[in-house]
Formats: structure tokens, sequence, C-alpha cells
């Protein structure tokens, strides 16, 4: 029997257990999926355990991925660019690092986006947009971005460090609107909105979003956020913060296992389970 799971703190609310373990059965793997709550004071005797104990992979999350950055002994080019490891795959000495939030991310909303450069407005700095950052410098190189926050030197840093590939400039969280109504892709990465603040949304009015737009809230509980819902009123065509886990999740299955993912067990999983948290919810 194969072991794998996820890291983290909080990370029993992690629907990558029911995901995994799907595909597992559906494939007949014969391997468990499990979380694993680590403290971050205890982090590298957790990765020496799990790899001592035969582990053959994890993932990654908060608050631990940059800590795991540092404790690979290898790492791939997407983990490298986005100085962030959200996947790792345990060797006899160690680790292998990887980050599946890049190619996860870019999965999620390339099937509707047309081709070449686009104009980007990113809502938020915090770890999330350095993946998304990463698909855009590898997918899109040339592309505008505008990362709307309230810290500037937040910006500056992310525009320093994808100078080569992108041109990133920071937008003051109040011309948040305008910088909106200019992009083709708007992806919202602040945990606004999320349950139990399901009402909440980072814009004030929908009248920033236009039909020929695709928006994207990355936060998935709830799965339509008030933020969707307003882009949706607009004609926006909006993607759902489930669509990146899954898609996160496929490409993790695949490094590790070398073999083709059941994407459509890993959607089922993680929609059924969200589904049935908000009927619960309900109640």
């Amino acid at each position: 029997m194969k072991l794998f799971g996820v890291i983290g703190k909080p990370v029993m609310h992690s629907l990558s257990p029911a995901m995994m373990n799907a595909a597992f059965r559906a494939q007949g793997v014969e391997a468990v999926y499990l979380p694993f709550q680590v403290e971050p004071g205890d982090l590298v005797d957790a990765l020496r355990g799990l790899r001592a104990i035969g582990a053959v992979g994890i993932n990654v999350t908060i608050p631990h991925k940059l800590g795991v950055y540092d404790w690979v002994e290898a790492r791939t080019e997407e983990a490298e660019m986005a100085r962030a490891v959200n996947v790792v795959r345990f060797t006899p000495t160690g680790g292998v690092g990887h980050n599946t939030d890049v190619g996860g991310w870019w999965a999620s909303v390339a099937p509707f986006l047309g081709e070449g450069a686009l104009r980007v407005a990113v809502l938020g700095a915090g770890g999330s947009v350095q993946a998304i950052l990463t698909a855009l410098a590898k997918e899109r190189p040339g592309s505008q971005v505008c990362v709307c926050c309230r810290r500037h030197e937040q910006a500056e840093q992310l525009a320093a460090r994808y100078a080569d590939w992108l041109s990133i400039r920071h937008v003051p969280w109040p011309d948040r609107h305008e910088t909106i109504a200019r992009a083709d892709l708007v992806v919202q990465c602040t945990p606004i909105g999320m349950w139990p603040n399901g009402e909440e949304s980072p814009v004030d009015s929908p009248d920033c979003f236009h039909a020929q737009q695709v928006v994207q809230d990355i936060v998935y509980r709830p799965l339509r956020t008030a933020f969707l819902r307003q882009a949706e009123a607009r004609g926006a065509k909006v993607v759902d913060g489930a669509s990146m886990l899954i898609w996160q999740g496929v490409k993790a299955y695949e490094w590790w296992l070398d073999r083709e993912a059941p994407v459509d067990v890993m959607r089922r999983a993680v929609y059924g389970a969200l589904e049935r948290e908000e009927a619960d919810r309900r109640e």
C-alpha cells in the first residue's frame, strides 16, 4: 500500500483526500491519501518522518509551501520560478519539490482564453499570485498584469521577479474597478467572500465586468461566490476556484504515478463534496 498525503495547518478541511482516494479507487491503485496537520516548528521532523516510513509523495498547503521549498534537495522549473513547493516526491535522501498550482491554474482558465498576450487584473498579492504569474510567464509571456493590492512593495517585488517575461504594475486598491474593466482576464486571489462571509465581494459594483472577460475567483467555499455572481450577471465567463484545485491535483497525481489521471472522477469527488457541504450549511 502506497502512502500519500497533504500537510498544512489547518488541513482537515482539505478536499484533496476525497479527490485523490477516489482516483486511486477508480484506477485500482493500492494507495491511501491522508491529511496531516503539522505545526510550522515541526515541519522538518514531519517531512523526515514521512520519508522514513516510506511515503511516496505529499501535497503541501498553507503555511508550509516556502518551508518545504527550502527543505527539498531538488526543484522543478515551476517550483523555482514560483519560489514555492506544493508537491513533493520523496527520495532516499530527501525529496524533489514541484509546483502544480502553476499548471493547475493554467489548465483551469486556458480553455476560455484566446491566443496571444493578455491584459490581466489580479486582486491580491499573496502566495497564490506567484503561481499565476509563473504560469503567465511560461504560457503567455508579454502579458500586461495589474496587481491590485494595498501594499505597493509587494507588487513591486513581483514586478522585479517576473520582469523578463511580464509587464507588471501596481494598482492601488481603490482603483481596482477601472483596472478590472480594462482586463481580458480577472483573477480574485484574496480571501474576501470566503465562507462564512459568502456575501462579501472585493468589487463594490458589477459594472466593471463585461461579456468579453474571463473572471475567476480562487475561493471555492462557497463555490459560487458573490464576486462570480456579479461577473456572471454582466455576461462574463466565470471560472470557480475548485477547478484550480482539481487541476493541480490532476497534475500532482500524474507527476507521482507517471500515468494519466481520471480527471472526471476527481472532478466529481470535489464538486460532490462541496455540494454536500453547502447542503449541510443550509439545513
